[in-house]
């Protein structure tokens, strides 16, 4: 089973050791952000520096002025945290140390997108935004997320991508100094509080046949027992319809955009859920339909099944393993994960995130691929 790991491209650049290092764990590919939003990160290893903060959801290399030309809404280029074409030069060391690079593409998450133009973000059911989600429902913010997926998703040397972030945002997601973990919210608590209800939301219901008010009435009143410490109340069937086509339809857009943006042979992946309904960084799809657009799908480990049951025999299923101990991850478990997501119908493992990972969290990930190879 072929093994990648995510990387940022300022983990590798000014760091001369860091491609043999990585390609030493027994790596395949390396799976590098090319399209990022903000985030603090450690750099345990690097020589220069041990914290690097990207203060804005940036593009990782220069982009191309004339594409975006008659865009409104056009992506920043990143700070001193990643100059210049900092993938394309971290994708240059890496491939000169026998590792394949794929690109790593943050689509539907992106605080200053929601800071620049507020009206782009999701609105709940209260009428609070979300600044870090775009609203995938809003013409404007899909016509740009498909643009971006092409341009950084194709960069040059580049063998494939994966597709983050692409379908709906909501609540979950670890905020500037988030204080959001009070009241504990569940599953469906976290899908009431992440449906969107701006302008555009609320046409696609009324298309669907639901009253956008009624609905949002329907939403807070089943909210309204998790405020009081008990379980909220079902989540109306009326939303899903329109959020499934919304999501299906860009994530549509925005493979058909690489692919036809990139060479022959360019694998384009999903990070995805299988559960519709599901918000975030692995956004929910039909697991059928999927695999019927992409070449396969980035998911966690656990949830690998659901789209073995759908395929043909011929797509990725890349299940998703952390691997960085203090943020969770079990390195020293990895092999025996790794033969439980092959049971499960994984065709090849991606490790979150050799980066972050600590030296002896790596030590443990290249004894494991050892043990697997």
């Amino acid at each position: 089973m072929r093994a990648g790991a995510f990387l940022y491209p300022w983990d590798v650049n000014g760091d001369p050791a860091a491609p043999a290092r990585l390609a030493g764990l027994g790596l395949d590919r390396i799976t590098l952000a090319s399209a990022y939003h903000s985030t603090r990160a450690l750099t345990p290893r690097h020589p220069r520096h041990r914290v690097v903060t990207a203060a804005h959801a940036a593009v990782l290399y220069p982009p191309d002025p004339a594409r975006w030309r008659d865009h409104p809404i056009r992506p920043h280029a990143s700070g001193d945290w990643a100059p210049g074409d900092a993938h394309g030069d971290a994708s240059r060391a890496l491939a000169a140390a026998g590792l394949e690079v794929h690109t790593w593409v943050v689509l539907a998450h992106n605080s200053r997108l929601g800071a620049d133009r507020p009206a782009s973000s999701v609105v709940n059911a209260y009428g609070d935004r979300y600044p870090w989600a775009p609203c995938i429902g809003q013409d404007v913010v899909r016509a740009h997320l498909v643009e971006l997926a092409a341009e950084a998703a194709v960069r040059p040397g580049a063998a494939g991508t994966e597709l983050e972030s692409c379908g709906w945002y909501g609540l979950a997601h670890l905020h500037a100094h988030d204080k959001t973990a009070g009241v504990p919210l569940d599953d469906t608590a976290q899908y009431l509080m992440s449906l969107c209800f701006c302008p555009s939301c609320r046409e696609g219901y009324a298309r669907h046949g639901a009253d956008p008010d009624a609905l949002a009435a329907e939403v807070r009143a089943a909210l309204a027992p998790v405020w009081r410490g008990a379980p909220p109340g079902p989540a109306p069937a009326a939303a899903l319809a329109w959020r499934v086509e919304a999501a299906r339809t860009l994530q549509e857009a925005a493979v058909g955009a690489v692919r036809a943006a990139a060479p022959p042979g360019f694998r384009v992946l999903l990070h995805a859920d299988p559960a519709p309904h599901r918000c975030g960084a692995n956004a929910g799809t039909d697991p059928r339909h999927v695999l019927a657009v992409a070449d396969g799908v980035v998911t966690p480990a656990a949830t690998v099944a659901p789209f073995a049951a759908h395929a043909r025999g011929d797509e990725v299923l890349a299940a998703n393993l952390p691997v960085v101990a203090g943020l969770g991850g079990s390195p020293a478990t990895l092999a025996a994960d790794a033969r439980q997501a092959a049971d499960e119908g994984a065709t090849e493992l991606r490790l979150y995130h050799a980066g972050l990972a600590s030296d002896a969290d790596l030590a443990a990930v290249a004894e494991a691929l050892a043990e697997l190879s």
